[in-house]
């Protein structure tokens, strides 16, 4: 385990000490206490594990921790799926191989993501830059494309940074900012050392507070089906569900399917398609394709 996974793993348990309460866990609550949450002995005791070696592990030493340790860890802090796995991951007991970003798109991806067409599809990774996209993904919000020519479009950069975003998801802009980022921190507990994901947590940091606050929160969760509701400036409110298939998971890129949930969203949907038929079909990061 590297040193900074020791540190964020440390962080990661302090957080989560310091939302439970002894109710919480079924432990009675004596004295006035200095800080909220639970004390380090009482997760100790709740683990099974001595309260010297719990300490060491939150403040990030080098020290080994075993699945079944990890498990009664998770346990005593009432983690979900989401967390645990994060955990997992950051304490190094996560089998999955460290995944290598995909740089290139191959002509069938290409050609799938025509094929969805007027239904909006794109190919990102872990990182939320996108590979690929169909005209419909790009012109949903704003333009996808806008930027430096051939450098990644980054979505999480885009949803803290550009003001269209927030105008399009109106009051659910704070929901789908901690669910981005959520995610993000998950995808990036098996990066912790590679300089492109940290520089774009730095370069987020310095971009925008929000994002400062919204990573404060220690939020993790996994990739999932959800349902977003948001304005289009060119068409109109839409009520679309979004879900991701894994296109190689050793390589950490997905498949991102955007499907309206009702007719008056399918049919804005092919209107935006209409209105953008000029257009190549599909793209990906410094070429286009025409239909």
């Amino acid at each position: 385990m590297s040193s900074k996974s020791r540190l964020e793993l440390g962080q990661f348990l302090r957080d989560r000490r310091n939302r439970l309460r002894p109710f919480d866990v079924g432990l009675p609550s004596f004295g006035r206490r200095r800080t909220p949450g639970l004390r380090r002995e009482e997760v100790a005791q709740l683990a099974g594990v001595g309260v010297t070696w719990y300490t060491w592990l939150e403040q990030g030493r080098d020290i080994k921790a075993s699945g079944q340790v990890l498990k009664a860890i998770a346990h005593a802090l009432r983690l979900d799926s989401s967390e645990q796995r994060h955990l997992f991951t950051l304490a190094g007991s996560d089998s999955r191989p460290a995944a290598a970003e995909c740089e290139e798109v191959s002509d069938h991806h290409l050609a799938v993501l025509e094929k969805m067409l007027p239904y909006p599809c794109a190919i990102q990774n872990g990182r939320y830059d996108l590979l690929a996209w169909n005209r419909v993904y790009r012109f949903l919000i704003g333009d996808v494309e806008e930027g430096v020519a051939g450098q990644p479009r980054n979505c999480l950069s885009m949803v803290f940074n550009d003001p269209a975003w927030r105008r399009a998801y109106g009051e659910r802009y704070a929901e789908v900012c901690h669910s981005m980022v959520a995610r993000f921190r998950a995808n990036m507990a098996a990066h912790l050392d590679e300089s492109d994901w940290t520089e774009l947590v730095e370069q987020l940091h310095t971009e925008s507070s929000y994002f400062s606050d919204v990573w404060q929160a220690q939020q993790v969760q996994q990739a999932s089906t959800e349902v977003k509701i948001f304005n289009s400036p060119r068409v109109g409110g839409l009520r679309l569900q979004f879900t991701t298939f894994w296109l190689d998971q050793q390589r950490d890129t997905r498949l991102m399917t955007v499907t309206p949930l009702d007719e008056l969203s399918a049919n804005r949907l092919a209107k935006l398609d209409d209105m953008m038929n000029s257009e190549p079909a599909v793209s990906r990061r410094g070429l286009a394709h025409a239909a």
